[in-house]
């Protein structure tokens, strides 16, 4: 068959059904095979990084491999920071890009760009096809290398030429891949594991999107339970234990829960599930790691030592380590320690009794009114990421999509978009964004309205680049540059605009109508722009502290 048939071939035998895109010259001849093809649904965008963030979200949502597509030159270049995002965080996905025909290659034709050198440093690996009978077997490679180990991006470049030329190609079933058994000396060396987490007076877990990765939601709430254990979690790890269960702390880090961050400033021993202690997790390294032992737990041997040294690392697949520690006996039950986390969840529960509209009081609200319901939230990136994870309530893996390590503003709404495609009627998308990112891909609601996707879309509009305006106030004196958005923006007519319905909410009681009715309209998308007072996140670690150590804003 023809090559852009066989691409076709390979992404129906690795299941896909969603491809997200923009058309141009050097990738038409596969959106061309795709015509009158009712097994594979193509999502046009309004722009290719939206695709990228679009196939990123079907990915987070589903678990399995998103797949995003644009032509050579600009349009693969706007990929790139999707392709970024989906590494930092370790999501699965491959981009399919076009190119100039290979006799072109390197004479700097229209819209020739070497988009390999350019993600090489963002992708776990990337390929640009020049020989037709390599097309199958580098399409079939990169899905595996997708989900494989430590999930993330692939992306394959084709030149125009090879969409024409003849292939061949076999059907093949895609077998799943079982965890090699772990050797002896692994047994011993999860023995010790085990071993230092019974003889620890104060023990801390942290929960990482690894968990989630991993499909390892029930082992780890199995092995908390046995062994008595607190959880903390990181940005990226929560939904991996319910926000709801008693052993849970809630987000710790920079902006984390003041009990959770107290937890781990006093614990004598720290176990890491799926979480590669980022900066915005740990603070001060050497005052982090000072009187406490750590293991870890990760899919990538990389991880272990990298940003903390002298752990126990256990570097394998999760569900097998967790079976091995689950062989040993759990130990005590630690009163003490649990009376002292008691106090400061006590004398650190937040107070949601305020009489004007806030973003705190906004998501205990949302979180509220869609307890022990079928919602999943998706946020940018901001002020209003931090106090989502904060008052939201998440209770399954796969429901909170953000963007973690890379901190990508303008992820959420396309992001938001990918996971509703996804979930279809059983499960309706709550998407949180600023001022400032829905600036970046807001054009995007124009695709959600043509689709009818019914997306509840929550805008914070504080005026501001709050985060940015935030760190001016702890570190630059209050010297606000470049972070103040006063002139006024019709985010209601904006959203008309493009065909979806939207309202401004200034008061408790009209976001509480705006979003029943928002809750209520179950097949139309719907904005609700929050008209907020310009506030700060608290809590908020101090820079260069320990982690427990908290900026007073009332200085």
């Amino acid at each position: 068959m023809k090559g852009a048939e066989a691409v076709k071939a390979c992404l129906k035998e690795q299941g896909v059904d969603t491809v997200f895109g923009y058309p141009g010259g050097m990738i038409l001849p596969l959106y061309d095979a795709f015509y009158g093809d009712p097994d594979i649904r193509q999502i046009l965008v309004t722009h290719e990084q939206d695709a990228a963030h679009a196939a990123d979200g079907y990915a987070r949502a589903s678990g399995k491999v998103g797949v995003c597509m644009a032509t050579s030159g600009p349009g693969a270049t706007n990929l790139v920071t999707g392709i970024a995002t989906a590494f930092m965080d370790s999501i699965p996905i491959v981009a399919i890009t076009g190119q100039v025909d290979t006799s072109m290659l390197g004479r700097d034709a229209f819209q020739e760009t070497d988009i390999l050198d350019v993600t090489m440093p963002v992708t776990k690996h990337n390929y640009k096809i020049l020989n037709p009978k390599d097309l199958v077997p580098c399409v079939r490679e990169a899905f595996a290398l997708a989900r494989s180990g430590r999930p993330g991006p692939v992306l394959i470049d084709i030149p125009r030429d090879i969409f024409f030329a003849d292939v061949d190609y076999e059907p093949m079933t895609i077998e799943k891949k079982q965890p090699g058994k772990p050797d002896a000396d692994f047994i011993i060396c999860a023995a010790e594991a085990a071993e230092e987490i019974v003889k620890s007076k104060r023990p801390v877990v942290i929960v990482g999107g690894g968990v989630i990765s991993a499909g390892a939601t029930k082992e780890v709430t199995a092995f908390i339970e046995k062994y008595h254990l607190p959880v903390v979690h990181t940005l990226m790890g929560l939904g991996a234990i319910p926000s709801t269960h008693p052993q849970s702390l809630g987000f710790a880090g920079m902006h984390g829960e003041k009990a959770a961050n107290h937890a781990i400033g006093a614990a004598d021993l720290i176990i890491s599930l799926g979480s590669r202690f980022a900066d915005r997790q740990t603070g001060n390294v050497r005052l982090y790691t000072q009187d406490r032992k750590f293991i870890h737990i990760d899919i990538d041997p990389a991880e272990i030592d990298k940003n903390i040294s002298n752990s126990l690392g256990l570097a394998g697949d999760m569900k097998t380590i967790l079976g091995l520690l689950m062989r040993h006996d759990a130990g005590p039950d630690r009163t003490e320690w649990w009376q002292q986390i008691g106090r400061w969840e006590k004398n650190y529960d937040y107070d949601y009794q305020v009489s004007r509209l806030t973003v705190p009081w906004a998501m205990h609200h949302i979180a509220m009114a869609t307890r022990d319901k079928s919602y999943a939230y998706v946020t940018d990136v901001g002020q209003h990421q931090m106090w989502a994870a904060l008052h939201l309530q998440i209770e399954e893996p796969r429901t909170w999509l953000t963007s973690g390590g890379l901190g990508t503003m303008g992820f959420g709404l396309p992001a938001a978009e990918g996971a509703q495609i996804y979930y279809g009627k059983t499960r309706r998308v709550i998407h949180v964004a600023g001022d400032g990112g829905i600036k970046m891909t807001g054009n995007e609601y124009y695709t959600i309205g043509r689709l009818h996707l019914p997306i509840i879309s929550i805008i914070v509009n504080n005026r501001s680049l709050g985060m940015i305006r935030q760190l001016q106030k702890v570190m630059y004196r209050e010297r606000y540059i470049a972070c103040e958005l006063n002139d006024e923006m019709d985010y209601v007519g904006y959203a008309k605009s493009l065909g979806v319905e939207a309202e401004a909410v200034s008061t408790q009681e009209e976001f509480v109508e705006a979003f029943a009715k928002a809750l209520a309209d179950k097949t139309h998308p719907r904005v609700i722009v929050m008209n907020v007072w310009r506030s700060f996140v608290e809590p908020m670690t101090k820079g260069g502290a320990r982690i427990d150590e908290f900026v007073d804003f009332n200085k």
